[in-house]
């Protein structure tokens, strides 16, 4: 490949069309007196397209042009440059051909990059265009911390050497504590863990090894394992257990805490829950990124006719909506998107959580505390004297916290809750389980809706696949002889979903509202009337045909669409 040759970015834009001679003039003088680079004053301007810049400079040097979300580098090549020099370079080393590297490049032109690249690797290489806001996301994306977290890991070990250490005094506040091994280990992880977009941090000491492990997009994943002797260091670190508020002398117990940290120049709440087990303290640290705005109630995955229905029920001046299903399922998600569609300026919102999960302005957010007997019940009596308008409570955990609940969403206020049951036609049957009295429930209970989260299919990579056998079966049963006709998609695997073929969670619902013939059901002693009385009303828009109807529009996989319906199933 010839050696590409420095060319005027301006006088290229303008004659390709892209650039007017007055847009020109305002980027140079721009450039002038702020110092940053002309490219990115033209895109940021709004003048140019970051994408037609690369594309004008590839036609110019007649060199391909790479849309990195149709492309991924092969992993053993990509490692031939590390993480800083990648960034250094603006470049990535893609694949091979013919004996020479493809190396990707923002700036082919830079032959100071062009150079160093080819001593580095000792290979001639075939520059390539990519755009840089792709190229900074793939490096994110493909460097993963693994290797450094888990040479962090043997530093830390070979630290503490094979004599008891008392693991306080690394946390000590002298100079250069927080060089210490242990302090950086923790804050690779946690690095690791929000680029990963990790929803939970799992430290779980083993007899031999201690097992870091992150939960991205529901299921867990296994980050590094290491030698068991750090495992204190990091179940018991005083650091973590002072931050947190926790009893940094009990080690027998369970404790539970809250810290927040910045990491990556985002602000994240973090939940520590640490529980004694066989071979050490096992810790759980729930990640919730302050930074990540809430999603609108219409970026829910809800089907449109179930939308317009919670609207409506929302809305009204009194009631309770109950949103169900297991931890994790998106509850707290669903509820204060509707939060935020009635958070104005006229209405008075008070909500009761342990922990507070959101920070959102304009509401009066209470946190439940147990030990000074800040409980649910408490909390929600005095915030009915607060005159609010709507009021949402965490969890209805107990049968005085929803008696308290049911009788405020008769008495004119709008109560939003969540319940743990399986779906929604077993709902007001658990509160009835709870000691609720039926003409409270039947009273107050507006709407429910149940609902699970399925990854989605990796748009990078998606694939068009054969069902196996079973999974045929599986959806002839929704499908029936249409199962034949449809289009799947699985993903490959590619560097953008970490090659698990999934990028995302949406979610899957079932809804039930309360109709006269439904309230009349529940008042009378007979059970099985208002189970099927719901089951006529729902007509089948169950949670298990809202994961098919996502599997047939491509958004998930049939596998995932089983695996969530083995929870509600028998």
């Amino acid at each position: 490949m010839v050696r590409p040759e420095k060319i005027r970015l301006g006088d290229l834009l303008i004659q390709q069309g892209l650039l007017s001679d007055e847009q020109l003039k305002f980027s140079l003088d721009e450039q002038k007196r702020s110092g940053r680079k002309l490219g990115r004053i033209v895109v940021e301007s709004g003048f140019v397209t970051e994408e037609a810049i690369s594309r004008a400079l590839a036609g110019q040097l007649r060199i391909p042009f790479l849309d990195l979300k149709q492309h991924s580098p092969r992993p053993e090549l990509l490692q031939l440059l590390s993480e800083a020099q990648a960034r250094r370079f603006r470049a990535v080393v893609f694949d091979e051909a013919g004996g020479n590297l493809r190396v990707g490049f923002v700036d082919p032109t830079d032959l100071a990059a062009y150079d160093e690249i080819v001593r580095l690797t000792r290979r001639q290489i075939d520059p390539v265009v990519v755009s840089e806001s792709q190229l900074l996301a793939l490096i994110d994306r493909a460097y993963r911390r693994t290797e450094e977290i888990s040479g962090l890991a043997r530093e830390l070990t070979a630290d503490l050497g094979d004599v008891p250490v008392e693991f306080g005094e690394l946390f000590a506040t002298a100079p250069g504590a927080e060089d210490a091994p242990v302090v950086k280990l923790l804050q690779t992880v946690f690095e690791e863990a929000m680029r990963s977009r990790a929803s939970d941090i799992h430290l779980e000491p083993q007899e031999r090894a201690l097992r870091v492990r992150f939960r991205i997009d529901g299921l867990l994943h296994v980050q590094m394992e290491a030698d068991a002797k750090i495992a204190p260091a990091l179940a018991l670190a005083l650091r973590l257990k002072l931050i947190s508020g926790l009893d940094i002398s009990e080690k027998r117990l369970p404790q539970d805490g809250r810290f927040a940290i910045k990491v990556r120049n985002a602000m994240v709440d973090v939940r520590i829950s640490t529980m004694p087990t066989q071979y050490g303290e096992s810790v759980v640290m729930r990640l919730l990124n302050q930074n990540t705005g809430l999603l609108g109630l219409d970026r829910l995955g809800l089907p449109a006719d179930m939308l317009e229905r919670l609207r409506r029920c929302v809305r009204r001046p009194s009631g309770m909506v109950l949103v169900t299903g297991p931890t994790g399922s998106g509850k707290t998600t669903t509820l204060y998107a509707a939060l935020s569609e009635l958070n104005t300026s006229e209405k008075k919102i008070i909500t009761v959580e342990d922990p507070v999960e959101y920070r959102l302005p304009g509401i009066n957010q209470v946190q439940v505390h147990e030990k000074i007997d800040l409980s649910f019940d408490r909390v929600l009596r005095s915030a009915l004297r607060q005159d609010p308008d709507i009021v949402l409570v965490g969890e209805m955990r107990d049968q005085t916290t929803a008696e308290i609940g049911m009788r405020a969403a008769i008495t004119g206020h709008m109560v939003l809750s969540t319940l743990h049951t399986n779906d929604v036609v077993s709902t007001p049957i658990r509160l009835l389980d709870m000691g609720v009295p039926r003409y409270m429930v039947a009273l107050s209970l507006q709407l429910v809706v149940a609902q699970r989260l399925v990854r989605v299919v990796c748009e990078n990579c998606a694939e068009p696949y054969t069902p196996a056998p079973h999974e045929h079966e599986w959806l002839r049963l929704e499908l029936g002889d249409a199962v034949d006709r449809q289009r799947y998609l699985r993903g490959r695997g590619c560097m953008h979903c970490g090659n698990t073929g999934y990028q995302g969670r949406t979610g899957v619902y079932e809804m039930l509202e309360m109709t006269t013939e439904l309230v009349e059901a529940i008042n009378s002693d007979d059970t099985g009337r208002f189970v099927q009385a719901a089951r006529r009303q729902m007509a089948g828009e169950t949670l298990r045909r809202d994961a098919v109807r996502q599997v047939v529009r491509g958004r998930t996989t049939v596998e995932e669409a089983m695996r969530i319906s083995n929870q509600f199933e028998d």
